[in-house]
């Protein structure tokens, strides 16, 4: 059993399955006389208020058979009046229906939790030990429990008792339960767990683990060579949904969503070329997360020293820290010789015409969108676009200039960096001062004006130049029309405008977000052309009927009002497409090591 003397004890179990409530049980041996308690309003590695708090209700406190009064004092913290001397027992409930990465789920096939959303904070004891205990439900008969977390004393199905040195380590491990399929592997001597919820039939876990074991050991040995990682183990926990994408990193673990049709399948052809671009993206995320545990959970912005979990955590170095592992996800998988270059290029093309295709870049660097993340990033709007940018993509192509600059110079890798990074700060803390530091060194000259330039300003990259140097040639292709007009739209009933990009003809045609494009009038076309008015479909229907006509009038409906917007139609527009030479010698040495 767990140790009942510990300071903070909690003890979770299933209220109800049906009812989507967890039954938690919060024991604190030595309380204050004034004891403070509060639920963290974010989860480290998702940058937004949350306010996991709105899930909590029924919370009562107790010492022996006396009751003792609850005041609220905020949307998430509480205080209780107590005897010093006497345990402090609180009991309250959480519903929990978000089968995100972020949250708490339970039903009847599954549990999964987050520490952030289930396990109050104690004031004045978050560094001191905690215990947690699991028990299994009733009614759900065949369910195992995964966790990273140490355990103390837990059954054959892991339903038991765990201990973590402190708060931050506690909710830093979260706990998948049901009957799920479970896999392991080692890699570097470190043992995995890879758990799959929700897998169809057809699934293939031989193959995830297969595939799973050589991107742990690529990204050991990128780190630490032929040393130890500084895990000593590893738990993938992978929820297979019908439609959903996403992860989230631990210190020693990982939550993922995925679809299930990107599962590798039972037959499937074993050959990397021949990949599913669904599986491929699946193995990304997989390599993207577990680079996390490096570079974010150890290696992180000084700002994240110390976890306020009662408010936003400022830092502009998420472009390092999401968006340079966005760099390594998908280069790793071809050093693990899961892609082959075409494969690698075709991944980085898309994060290039991400980047190229957003307006943004040109109003917000990528340091002040990583500042600007907890009210931009993961709120988007129609707007989006226009006004800010991705650290994850654009921070992504600061990592592959600064990778092909160093490469082209030939003193350094950006590998070099990361691992210099690593060894300056200690696994630790980590300042923007570092990066120049360390970039300083290795390349024997200050990198001072390309990280103005690149991190803090908005002009464009030299992303064609570099590639060239380098053996990839940037190759000119007709845009889809979406593009070349400057819009993102949805064609499941008709064609709704869901976003109007700023410089293009659209914007100027005065089109906007939530339109209905029901048609264009298309003016008489010399010398025997007559004019017409067309119902729209789709949107590539507008060069089939327009013809050779520039100027049509765009036909669309706002607020149950029907308004004719002039509009030019665009000439010949074009986006990228990366191409590797076949005489590209140099490179050779990328993006293969």
């Amino acid at each position: 059993m767990a140790d009942t003397a510990a300071a903070v004890h909690y003890r979770v179990e299933a209220a109800s399955l049906a009812g989507h409530r967890y039954a938690v049980e919060l024991r604190i041996a030595r309380p204050a006389a004034e004891q403070t308690v509060s639920l963290p309003v974010w989860i480290p590695g998702s940058y937004l208020v949350r306010e996991f708090a709105r899930h909590l209700h029924g919370l009562t406190a107790r010492q022996g058979r006396a009751s003792r009064a609850v005041r609220q004092v905020d949307k998430c913290t509480w205080t209780i009046d107590a005897d010093p001397r006497r345990p402090l027992v609180l009991r309250y409930e959480v519903h929990a229906f978000d089968h995100s990465v972020r949250t708490a789920w339970l039903d009847a096939r599954r549990g999964f939790f987050n520490g952030t959303s289930l396990l109050l904070r104690v004031h004045d004891r978050e560094a001191g030990a905690q215990a947690l205990t699991v028990r299994r439900p009733r009614g759900a008969p065949g369910w195992r429990l995964a966790t990273a977390m140490t355990a103390v004393q837990v059954d054959a199905d892991g339903f038991g008792d765990y201990a973590a040195a402190d708060y931050d380590e506690l909710v830093d491990h979260p706990v998948e339960m049901g009957a799920f399929w479970s896999g392991e592997f080692t890699a570097a001597g470190v043992p995995h767990r890879f758990v799959v919820a929700g897998a169809p039939a057809s699934f293939d876990g031989d193959r995830l683990l297969r595939d799973a074991q050589k991107i742990c050991e690529t990204a050991i040995r990128f780190w630490h060579g032929a040393k130890a990682p500084p895990q000593g183990h590893y738990v993938f926990m992978l929820n297979a949904v019908a439609d959903g994408y996403g992860g989230l990193e631990h210190r020693a673990s990982t939550a993922l969503i995925c679809t299930r049709a990107d599962l590798p399948r039972l037959g499937a052809a074993a050959s990397a070329a021949r990949l599913g671009d669904g599986y491929v993206t699946l193995l990304g995320l997989i390599s993207h997360e577990y680079f996390h545990t490096w570079n974010v959970k150890r290696l992180r912005p000084a700002e994240f020293a110390r976890y306020d979990y009662a408010r936003e955590n400022y830092t502009e170095l998420l472009w390092f820290f999401e968006g340079f592992t966005s760099y390594y996800d998908d280069l790793l998988l071809r050093r693990a010789g899961l892609i082959d270059d075409a494969a690698y290029l075709k991944l980085l093309n898309k994060t290039l015409n991400q980047v190229l295709q957003a307006p943004g870049r040109r109003a917000q660097s990528v340091a002040q969108a990583s500042f600007d993340a907890w009210v931009r990033y993961y709120r988007p709007d129609e707007n989006t676009p226009n006004s800010t940018i991705s650290y994850y993509s654009k921070g992504a192509l600061v990592a592959l200039c600064l990778d092909l600059t160093l490469r082209g110079e030939g003193r350094a890798t950006l590998d070099d960096v990361m691992r210099a990074l690593w060894r300056r700060c200690q696994g630790g803390p980590m300042r923007e001062d570092d990066v120049a530091a360390v970039l300083a060194e290795l390349g024997a000259r200050a990198f001072g004006r390309e990280l103005a330039d690149w991190v803090h300003g908005t002009g464009e990259l030299p992303l064609e130049p570099l590639l060239k140097a380098h053996g990839v040639d940037v190759v000119q292709d007709p845009s889809p029309l979406a593009q070349a007009l400057g819009l993102r739209v949805a064609e499941e009933r008709g064609v709704t405008i869901k976003v109007v990009l700023d410089g293009g003809p659209a914007a100027e045609a005065g089109l906007a977000a939530g339109d209905e494009w029901l048609g264009i009038d298309v003016p008489a076309a010399a010398p025997r052309g007559q004019p017409a008015a067309w119902r729209l479909a789709r949107l590539d229907e507008v060069p089939l009927f327009a013809g050779p006509a520039r100027q049509v009038t765009a036909i669309i409906a706002r607020d149950q009002r029907l308004l004719r917007l002039p509009l030019t139609l665009p000439g010949p527009c074009t986006t990228w497409r990366l191409a590797l030479r076949d005489d590209a010698g140099a490179a050779r040495t990328w993006p293969g090591r």
